[in-house]
């Protein structure tokens, strides 16, 4: 297992300190370690049951992430599954990626790290950062929820604010990183997404088969390229049908959606709004080709959702008992826009905790 450039193909080993090739590529992993329902530790009440799977690590940073329910609800006469993310640790399907990253960094002995994010993914990482005694900086936009910000400094981890889109708030951990510091990012740092494909391995285990849909919001896509790449490696070990992926915009921030309906699959440019979706509000995904390609192999789609339909899903969700931030609201908006799906097996992944964000 190695890291591989995506641009020239180069590799590099795993403890590299570098977060991408010198010719400007991100890396992906090499040979990743194949599933096997045979080496699932099911005593383990954590994602760390597929330990076998996932990178090798020394000592575990883990605070019982994964493993998350599954509950069957009703909306709008449609029978789906919503499988409850924002009741991991932290509040976010951000601690799958960080509890690998985080493991790894601790058993290279790395010290220090920064992060650029909206909220949910430096929360996460402030929190494992502080459990595993890694110092942490967290660069946020100045914009970002007051509730996201206070988690972040109470694990201890130095917030500094960015004024300006969140783009400047990513330019600015990088050029910490440039000194030195081991950038942990959630979407440059391809260990992230060997966390988060273990929710694939958690929904066939959990429900015995399939969904013939997921449906989830993409910002970075750190968790459809999760699912996608868990599916793949299931579909290496045993027969199955890979779910149908619909990734999940707010139409203010849709950059994927309008790249997926024009058929094309580079982002250079494009200009955002403010969404209450903040954790979508993404211009220009890293990965937006793996993304896009993604989805289209697994007969998905890519939908994009108005600002007064995701803060509409996000009161009907609570009144039905799921108490998530506007985010995570983003994916059960578009369920209008499936009806064709009524009748079929349709999971929902809600990412986060309402408790980061009062809309």
């Amino acid at each position: 297992m190695e890291f591989v450039c995506s641009a020239c193909g180069n590799s590099f080993p795993l403890d590299t300190r570098l977060w991408r090739c010198p010719c400007g590529g991100y890396f992906n992993i090499r040979d990743p370690k194949p599933y096997s329902p045979f080496k699932v530790r099911w005593q383990t009440l954590s994602l760390w049951r597929y330990r076998e799977m996932l990178p090798d690590v020394g000592e575990i940073v883990s605070m019982g992430e994964g493993m998350t329910p599954i509950v069957e609800a009703e909306w709008k006469g449609m029978r789906v599954y919503f499988k409850l993310e924002y009741l991991s640790p932290t509040g976010s399907f951000k601690d799958r990626g960080t509890t690998v990253l985080v493991s790894f960094l601790k058993g290279i002995g790395v010290k220090e790290v920064v992060e650029d994010s909206s909220g949910n993914a430096g929360a996460s990482l402030a929190a494992y950062a502080a459990r595993a005694g890694i110092k942490a900086r967290i660069f946020v936009p100045a914009h970002a929820s007051p509730a996201k910000k206070a988690q972040i400094a109470i694990y201890g981890a130095e917030l500094v604010e960015v004024e300006g889109p969140r783009e400047e708030a990513a330019k600015a951990a990088r050029e910490e990183a440039e000194k030195g510091y081991y950038y942990a990012s959630h979407y440059y740092n391809p260990l992230i997404l060997e966390g988060m494909k273990t929710v694939a391995y958690e929904i066939y285990d959990q429900l015995g088969k399939l969904p013939h849909a997921i449906v989830l919001p993409v910002g970075h896509g750190t968790l459809l390229l999760g699912l996608y790449q868990g599916f793949q490696e299931i579909l290496k070990a045993i027969s199955i049908r890979i779910p149908a992926l619909y990734g999940v915009q707010a139409k203010n921030c849709s950059p994927l959606f309008e790249a997926f309906h024009s058929g094309i699959e580079k982002i250079d440019e494009y200009a955002p709004k403010p969404t209450v979706a903040e954790g979508v509000s993404i211009a220009r995904p890293l990965r937006a080709k793996e993304i896009l390609q993604a989805v289209k192999k697994s007969k998905g789609r890519i939908l994009a959702v108005e600002e007064e339909e995701i803060l509409k899903a996000h009161k009907e969700l609570a009144q039905k008992g799921f108490f998530v931030e506007p985010t995570s609201a983003v994916a059960v908006a578009a369920l209008d826009q499936l009806t064709h799906l009524s009748g079929k097996r349709v999971l929902v992944i809600l990412t986060g905790s309402g408790l980061k964000s009062l809309a």
